[in-house]
């Protein structure tokens, strides 16, 4: 796992916070994608999440107004996908299609 701060913002003020997840296949890394996406943030306005899937490779793109939003964002999120970390762990690597 590997996380970095926005160099890549460009809105002027924002802050940003991005995390690329490695999964050891990329059927893994979508079933990820689709179990974290529908999660819209509970605030209308303040920050943007971006999730996209590259190879095996989760990413999240977090632009925020404020640092104590931000933190509650990733923080939320973390929690969610060490869920869906652990219930892939629980039932195995997933059935090809």
């Amino acid at each position: 796992m590997a996380a970095a701060d926005g160099d890549g913002n460009h809105e002027r003020g924002k802050l940003g916070f991005s995390l690329d997840v490695p999964f050891p296949s990329s059927r893994e890394a979508d079933i990820a994608l689709r179990s974290l996406s529908p999660d819209r943030e509970p605030r209308k306005g303040g920050i943007s999440k971006q999730l996209t899937v590259a190879g095996s490779t989760l990413s999240v793109r977090w632009s925020a107004d404020e640092a104590r939003i931000l933190r509650v964002s990733v923080n939320s999120f973390l929690d969610h996908l060490q869920l869906v970390l652990e219930t892939m762990q629980m039932f195995g690597p997933p059935v090809p299609q």
